[in-house]
């Protein structure tokens, strides 16, 4: 058996266990198949008709999911809105002012909500539309487990405490991401969603302009290719405090769910330093160069099964939470 095939084997194998940990945690393939059967086809249908007229919806749908897990888990506490007794919500959070497709999901919600009123809830349709429209724009598919309920609870602070940082170093990435369950690997590989979508400059000025403080066009940051960093201050982000311009995270392919964005990462071409972090650590950096030099099949396996896991953090089930009758409010 050829070694790639090995892998992709093995890799298979590892995605099937962690479905059966999933309905270990009372998450399991095909939960609504009596309560609402044309449930996840409503989805698909919507995703499939929709997200190939505006593509990039794949990397917000993705984004808002990571988002989402990371703060209270897959509750869709993300896509709350701020309660009118004046408490902000998560989506007031730095981090989150740029998450787009809100509109997107509430139109799915509406037509599950005439298909089976109060049953599928807000945080298995941002699992299954991520997944869906990753898959629409080439990307790899991977099996969700449902039965996630959505939580009633929304705090600007804990995103802003909770989700990691674009300026982060490995060692802080890690241990965000070990306080959710995940490993090294899954910090890799669900890194590789910037093969798709796009940042606003803002996110990494510092970068460019005031890496120690000192200021000028002469602090950029050291481990960013110089030749990208020059480019970038002049034909995108051509002043310190641009905070509207918006680069392509995976240059020329961001929209294509492919392996560039970690060979961009070996050429010291990553534009977040979290991106550039990845490769300051043995093991991770051994993960980026096997990934950048396989066949894209064998990154498509990984980040489903590392999407499998982050899927899974601390969902609610059972009489926990609530299904929400509208994903941007609690119920009445």
């Amino acid at each position: 058996m050829a070694a790639a095939t090995l892998v992709l084997v093995m890799l298979v194998v590892t995605v099937g266990v962690a479905v059966a940990m999933a309905e270990g945690g009372k998450l399991w393939q095909g939960y609504y198949e009596q309560s609402c059967p044309r449930a996840e086809q409503i989805v698909k249908h919507y995703v499939e008709r929709h997200v190939p007229h505006a593509p990039s919806v794949a990397a917000t749908l993705i984004r808002t999911h990571f988002h989402d897990c990371f703060v209270r888990g897959c509750d869709a506490s993300v896509l709350l809105n701020a309660t009118t007794g004046g408490g902000e919500a998560e989506k007031d959070a730095t981090p989150n002012l740029t998450l787009r497709g809100f509109a997107f999901l509430d139109r799915v919600k509406a037509l599950l909500e005439q298909e089976c009123p109060g049953v599928v809830s807000c945080a298995d349709i941002l699992a299954l539309a991520s997944r869906d429209a990753v898959g629409v724009i080439g990307g790899p598919f991977w099996r969700v487990p449902t039965g996630r309920r959505d939580g009633r609870v929304s705090i600007k602070q804990e995103a802003l405490d909770q989700i990691p940082a674009p300026t982060m170093n490995f060692t802080d990435l890690l241990t965000s991401f070990r306080a959710k369950g995940l490993d090294l690997a899954d910090l890799v590989w669900l890194s590789g969603a910037h093969t798709i979508g796009i940042s606003h400059c803002n996110s990494f000025t510092e970068r460019l302009y005031n890496f120690t403080g000192r200021g000028g066009p002469g602090d950029a940051d050291p481990s960013l290719d110089a030749e990208y960093a020059a480019n970038l201050r002049r034909t995108k982000c051509t002043t310190p405090t641009d905070n509207t311009t918006i680069v392509e995270m995976d240059p020329g392919s961001f929209l294509t769910f492919d392996t560039s964005y970690y060979r961009g990462l070996l050429k010291r071409r990553g534009l977040f330093q979290s991106d550039a972090a990845l490769i300051t650590d043995a093991a991770a950096r051994a993960d980026v160069e096997s990934v950048a030099k396989g066949p894209s099949e064998v990154f498509f396996q990984v980040f489903a099964r590392s999407m499998v896991r982050m899927g899974m953090i601390e969902v609610k089930t059972g009489g926990e939470g609530e299904i929400r009758r509208h994903c941007a409010v609690v119920n009445s």
